[in-house]
């Protein structure tokens, strides 16, 4: 059963002067003094609205630092009371929540290993039972879009309305300069599924590396999303976890002043006209593609019945060669990437298979 989204606005729970919500702090709190000092040096930014840090680190292999745990929490008191900034720490269990609470953290987040997991997340939301603590969830791991969603829900069922996403990307096998391959349309699928849940971009978990940073915090604004959580630490090169994509509050201040905010729509009487018109234009040529969908596939459909009828199989290889081939291929003189077409001609074909599997194991009809 779904659970309808009863979101409070962001500003409603932290104040960003309608400016995208910066969150910004190491990947891991270290030491005092490390986790004290970051904290100082990114309030004088000026432009960071909570700090973060991890406390509890959920690691692929055991062996690796893992956080300092609930030893840490004193020192996060002590960066809040120095600073006046509110704390986001990543939550993985009950207890965690509960720790977190006792210490004064203002913001939870649930990580992407705890996303991929329902079991997890429906511990997490009756923990939160009867909280009002702001909760954002990071997209799981691999791209399932389901999970994502559903962990909403469960939050949600809780009773938290104080609810954001962290978009930080995917893993999914493919090479990628990137750590975790961004997959923007998942979390504009996801905008679509929850319009009033606000985004937080997550380009330092995309990156893996700080040379990427900036193209991938643009990118996210460029998207519109509500804000960034970005990981930084005044030594990164010495830091305990995740060190090459971190960058030092200063590096990050430089990061932020080239960003540019766009604005959302324009008053520009010629400008409106022109996307109005252009948006016509988008519609058509849209309606003009689903019929040409259609067309193909009644020819899909009647190929399939003499496939049938003469008892050929109905996936020839060396023809969806072909088709993946020259497609593609008149895809680049019309300059479009051929990652786009072949992923395109993937879903039709898919399409295709289908259909004919229906008709295929239909009887033949007589005249």
């Amino acid at each position: 059963m779904k659970v309808e989204l009863a979101v409070e606005p962001l500003g409603s729970w932290i104040d960003t002067n309608g400016k995208p919500l910066i969150i910004a702090g190491p990947c891991s709190a270290e030491t005092e003094d490390q986790l004290v000092e970051t904290a100082r040096q990114l309030k004088a930014l000026g432009a960071v609205h909570a700090i973060r840090a991890g406390v509890w680190k959920p690691r692929t292999r055991p062996g690796s630092f893992e956080g300092m745990g609930e030893a840490a929490l004193p020192w996060i008191q002590r960066a809040k009371a120095e600073t006046g900034l509110p704390f986001a720490v990543e939550v993985a269990t009950p207890q965690h929540i509960e720790l977190a609470l006792k210490y004064g953290v203002d913001i939870l987040w649930i990580g992407a290993r705890t996303t991929v997991n329902p079991f997890n997340v429906q511990e997490i939301a009756d923990a939160l039972r009867g909280v009002d603590v702001p909760v954002l969830v990071k997209n799981p791991v691999n791209p399932d879009l389901a999970l994502w969603v559903g962990a909403f829900e469960r939050i949600a069922g809780a009773g938290i309305k104080k609810l954001g996403a962290i978009h930080r990307g995917f893993a999914t096998g493919e090479a990628s300069k990137y750590r975790n391959i961004p997959m923007w349309q998942m979390a504009i699928e996801l905008k679509s599924i929850f319009p009033q849940l606000p985004i937080i971009g997550d380009p330092s978990h995309m990156a893996g590396k700080r040379a990427y940073l900036n193209e991938l915090a643009q990118m996210a604004l460029d998207l519109n999303y509500d804000g960034l959580i970005v990981e930084s630490h005044i030594d990164p090169d010495k830091a305990w976890s995740d060190a090459a994509q971190q960058l030092t509050p200063a590096a990050f201040g430089e990061m932020l002043d080239h960003l540019e905010i766009r604005q959302v729509e324009s008053q520009n009487l010629e400008f409106q006209s022109f996307v109005e018109q252009s948006r016509r234009n988008i519609d058509n040529v849209d309606r003009q593609i689903v019929e040409m969908l259609g067309a193909r596939m009644a020819l899909v459909e009647r190929l399939a019945e003499y496939k049938r009828d003469n008892n050929v199989t109905l996936f020839q290889p060396d023809r969806w060669k072909e088709i993946l081939q020259t497609r593609t291929d008149l895809g680049k003189k019309l300059n479009l990437y051929p990652e786009l077409v072949e992923e395109i001609y993937k879903i039709i074909h898919m399409e295709s298979i289908r259909k004919q599997t229906e008709i295929i194991h239909s009887t033949t009809q007589s005249v």
